[in-house]
C-alpha cells in the first residue's frame, strides 16, 4: 500500500506565486523557488507548480523557475501549464520535473497522454481535470482554466486517460478552489473508485481535517492544497503530523 501524499500547489505567473480563488483573483504570494524551499525543509511529498497563463510566451520563464527549484530542492516535481506537444513534456523533463501534468491539450489531442506515456513512461503523465457543476447540476469537465465545457464527466474523461496512458490523475473542483471549504468528496470518490490510478485531490482544502476527509471519503491517494498553507497558519508538518494522528499512513520527515 502506497502511503498518503501531501503535495503543496504553486500557481505561478511572470515566475511568481499567485493564489486565487475560483481560478480568478489572483495576488502574488511570493518567489516560487523560496516557497518550494520551505515546503521541502517541512518535509513535502511532492511539489506541483503549475502555470496559470500557459502562453508560449511565460514558457522559459516556467523552465527556469524549474530547473532553479530542481538544482536546490530533491522532492518530485510535477509541472504542468500550456503543454502541447511531446517536445514540451520533453523540456520540462529536461529541465528538471519529474512528471508533466497536461489538461486541455490531453481533451483537444487525447494522442498526447499515450505518446507521452509512450516516450517517457506513465508515471511521468499526470492528467489534469478541472471540473465544476454545469446548468444541469452535474459535474463537467472544463478546460482552457475552467471557461471552455467539454460535456464529459469527470469520472468517464478519467477512466479514458487512463486507458490513454495516464498514470497519475490531478482532479481539482473549480467552484471550491480556494474557499477553504473542503473538497467535493463525491467527486473524488467517484473518479477514485472508477480508476486503478492514483488520485490527486485538490480544491477547497482550508482545514487540516479536509486533507483526512479527502483520503477516508474520496478515497484520494494524495492531497493537494495552497490556500491552505498560504493563508492560515498551518504548515506541511502539522498537516503531516494530523494525518498521522487520524491514522493515514503518511511519510514522516
Amino acid at each position: 500500500m502506497l502511503k498518503v501524499r501531501l503535495i503543496p500547489s504553486l500557481l505561478l505567473r511572470d515566475g511568481r506565486c499567485v493564489k486565487g480563488k475560483g481560478f480568478g483573483d489572483y495576488r502574488d504570494v511570493g518567489h516560487p523557488v523560496t516557497a518550494a524551499k520551505v515546503y521541502e525543509a517541512q518535509g513535502a511529498d511532492e511539489l506541483l507548480f503549475l502555470d496559470i497563463e500557459a502562453s508560449a510566451d511565460n514558457r522559459d520563464t516556467l523552465l527556469e523557475v524549474v530547473t532553479d527549484t530542481a538544482t536546490q530542492c530533491f522532492m518530485p516535481l510535477a509541472v504542468g501549464g500550456g503543454v502541447r506537444t511531446v517536445e514540451d513534456i520533453r523540456r520540462l523533463l529536461g529541465s528538471g520535473a519529474d512528471k508533466v501534468t497536461v489538461n486541455s491539450a490531453a481533451v483537444a489531442n487525447p494522442a498526447l497522454l499515450t505518446d507521452g506515456a509512450s516516450e517517457f513512461g506513465a508515471q511521468c503523465m499526470v492528467l489534469s481535470i478541472d471540473h465544476r457543476g454545469n446548468g444541469s447540476g452535474q459535474q463537467e469537465v472544463f478546460t482552457r482554466n475552467g471557461t471552455e465545457p467539454t460535456g464529459m464527466a469527470p469520472a468517464d474523461w478519467a477512466l479514458r486517460g487512463q486507458d490513454l496512458g495516464a498514470g497519475e490523475i490531478l482532479l481539482t473542483s473549480i467552484e471550491r478552489e480556494g474557499t477553504f471549504g473542503g473538497y467535493d468528496l463525491e467527486t473524488i470518490a467517484e473518479v477514485s473508485d472508477t480508476v486503478d490510478i492514483p488520485v490527486i485531490a485538490a480544491g477547497g482544502a482550508g482545514e487540516l481535517r479536509h486533507l483526512v476527509s479527502a483520503v477516508e471519503t474520496g478515497h484520494a491517494s494524495a492531497v493537494a492544497a495552497a490556500s491552505l498553507f498560504h493563508f492560515t497558519d498551518q504548515s506541511v508538518i502539522k498537516a503531516h503530523s494530523y494525518m498521522k494522528q487520524a491514522g493515514l499512513d503518511v511519510r514522516m520527515s
